[in-house]
Formats: C-alpha cells, sequence, structure tokens
C-alpha cells in the first residue's frame, strides 16, 4: 500500500476569508509566478472558490495598474 498524500488546508478558509481585496498586492504578490502568471490551486492549496476569488482580484489589481502584468 502506498501512503496518500495529506491534503493541504486552504490559507484562506484557515482564517475564514469571505473576501479577497484587490488592493491588497502584498497578498496577491504571493499567488503570482516570476513571469507573472497566476499559480495554480494544486501548487498553492488554494480551495476553488477563494482560488476564483483570488484570480478575479489579481485581475482587477491588474487593470487598476497595482499588479504589473509581467515582472
Amino acid at each position: 500500500m502506498t501512503a496518500g498524500r495529506s491534503k493541504k488546508m486552504c490559507p484562506f478558509c484557515e482564517q475564514k476569508v469571505t473576501y479577497i481585496d484587490y488592493k491588497n498586492t502584498k497578498l496577491l504578490i504571493r499567488f503570482i509566478s516570476q513571469y507573472g502568471r497566476i499559480i495554480p490551486k494544486y501548487y498553492t492549496g488554494v480551495c476553488l472558490g477563494h482560488q476564483k476569488m483570488l484570480s478575479r482580484a489579481v485581475k482587477t489589481a491588474r487593470q487598476m495598474a497595482l499588479i504589473a502584468y509581467t515582472r
């Protein structure tokens, strides 16, 4: 038998976050790769609902010129 991987708990669910603000650039930068792409949820451990909120916040922050499209 092989040992299964332990499932990571979503960092936003642990803190009971209901909304990810696009103005919080320090938080958003943690979820962007060195090439400016949004890191997938299977690398970050974020759940589906928070990943959708996160990607929407990153895209809004890019349009508002708070985050660069590329690094």
